[in-house]
């Protein structure tokens, strides 16, 4: 299985793109959320992760740097549908709550002879917490992170061979995930900043981590393999030094803070 990092950042960075990623399995796709604009188009393209080859999306919640990207894919697969250059459906999972706001963003924005494949093509599924999916042969389950801003669904995913992968979204772990996120071989986490500079960014505030956190958070659940992602890009060209150093502090597993466009195996 192949992680291709899409973005890293957080919701008003300008030298990362908004935090978004997709799950490989040769020409089969799991694309978790899609940043905040047309830049996804390009950096998938950069993946060499062909939209026509995307047939499973997941949005975590509603805020526009997760959500606003989506747009533009329902547009380009919708238009690739009408020129018989897209093969099958789209399926797009989310918790029903968000929904009626793709569909009316979508359909605002984006001319009927598009918009006539939502609900059809283009499929919108509903998800409640614990309900399990198989997407690219991986049994997915998803859950309910316990948000108090918006509500918000992460998920973990187990491959054919075993591995387990865990995403908290972009908010800290929650203890009503452990029963999900326990055991995992890998776990993706927000990190907003450095935890000496917590003052400054005031991650606390908008109901986000340090690096200290959650390397700290990684440690107790010991877990092998942390990504950290969803930050600021005050320390661009030096963050990955910057995280780490602070991060291998309270984590003693693999740590990695990746670039934009950065490749993992799982």
């Amino acid at each position: 299985m192949k992680l291709t990092i899409l973005g890293t950042g957080n919701a008003s960075v300008t030298e990362y793109y908004n935090t978004c990623f997709a799950l490989s399995d040769e020409r089969r796709h799991f694309l978790v959320d899609a940043g905040g604009g047309n830049q996804i188009l390009g950096n998938l393209k950069k993946a060499g992760v062909p939209m026509e080859e995307i047939h499973d999306i997941f949005i975590t919640h509603e805020h526009i740097d997760h959500l606003f990207g989506l747009i533009w894919l329902i547009r380009m697969i919708g238009q690739k549908m009408n020129q018989g250059k897209y093969e099958g459906d789209v399926r797009i999972y989310c918790h029903c709550g968000l929904i009626p706001t793709i569909t009316t963003i979508a359909e605002l924005t984006i001319q009927k002879k598009v918009t006539k494949h939502i609900g059809k093509r283009i499929q919108l599924i509903p998800l409640e917490s614990g309900e399990v999916k198989k997407i690219i042969d991986c049994e997915v389950t998803f859950f309910d992170i316990g948000s108090t801003k918006a509500k918000q669904f992460g998920f973990t995913l187990t491959t054919p061979e075993g591995k387990k992968l865990s995403c908290c979204g972009d908010e800290p772990y929650n203890v009503c995930e452990e029963p999900y996120v326990k055991g995992s071989d890998w776990l993706m986490h927000e990190a907003f900043c450095l935890y000496r500079e917590a003052e400054k960014f005031q991650p606390y505030e908008k109901h986000h981590s340090t690096v200290k956190e959650a390397s700290q958070l990684a440690e107790e659940l010991n877990i092998p393999n942390l990504i950290l992602y969803h930050t600021e890009d005050s320390h661009f060209g030096s963050r990955k030094e910057l995280y780490t150093k602070e991060g291998q502090q309270y984590y003693h597993g693999n740590l990695y803070v990746p670039d934009d466009m950065e490749t993992f195996r799982i």
